[in-house]
């Protein structure tokens, strides 16, 4: 489990193909300095173990069905990744929950000034937007923030240039993919009001006259 608040940009220091995914080594500033093989890493947004480590070189198994489903499958030699070490029980609790399994990719559309801040929009599956609500809360590879407005084909985002400084949307362009994960609560209250038969909450609010 994750807040989505990046602790650092690593940078990918080799990829090794294999017959069914692929090692990633990312070489990072400090996160490797309290890691330990098994830890889990969210790697822009992917929960990901760390296998190995080699001076300041974390590095983590990727199946192919990974590599297929997220951006980490187009990354290359000296690209930056987003890092998050898992919560322990004194971490802050700032962000929202992440559990680091991404639900789609999206592709950004475009970025646009406002202020000292940057408007990004970002085309996504229905699959992800039918959880996504104005203010709610998304992982965009792996960094919690908040919805502005929610589109046909699209949602919309805000950062502030701390947030641009050390993550990597700060310097990713229209085109570029980015991982995405829905906020786990929306997930639960959308099963939660799927309608199952009699057994479902909406037809129980149904027949107590709520809905």
């Amino acid at each position: 489990m994750f807040t989505g608040l990046i602790e650092e940009l690593g940078e990918i220091a080799s990829i090794k193909q294999g017959t069914d995914g692929a090692r990633l080594s990312v070489k990072c500033s400090s996160l490797h300095k309290d890691a330990a093989i098994g830890d889990s890493i969210a790697t822009n947004g992917i929960c990901l173990t760390v296998v190995a480590i080699k001076d300041s070189v974390l590095s983590f198994d990727a199946s192919s069905e990974t590599l297929k489903s997220t951006n980490l499958g187009s990354l290359k030699i000296g690209d930056k990744v987003n890092l998050e070490s898992s919560l322990r029980p004194t971490s802050k609790m700032g962000g929202h929950f992440v559990t680091g399994h991404i639900d789609g990719v999206g592709k950004i559309r475009s970025k646009t000034k406002t202020g000292n801040a940057m408007k990004i929009e970002i085309e996504a599956p229905q699959g992800i937007l039918k959880y996504l609500v104005d203010k709610g809360s998304v992982a965009v590879d792996g960094i919690s923030l908040t919805v502005v407005d929610v589109l046909r084909d699209s949602f919309t985002i805000v950062i502030i240039p701390h947030t641009a400084q050390i993550t990597t949307i700060g310097f990713k362009n229209a085109g570029d993919t980015v991982n995405l994960e829905p906020d786990i609560l929306a997930k639960y209250v959308a099963k939660f009001l799927k309608p199952e038969g009699d057994s479902s909450l909406m037809s129980a609010l149904k027949k107590s006259g709520f809905a």
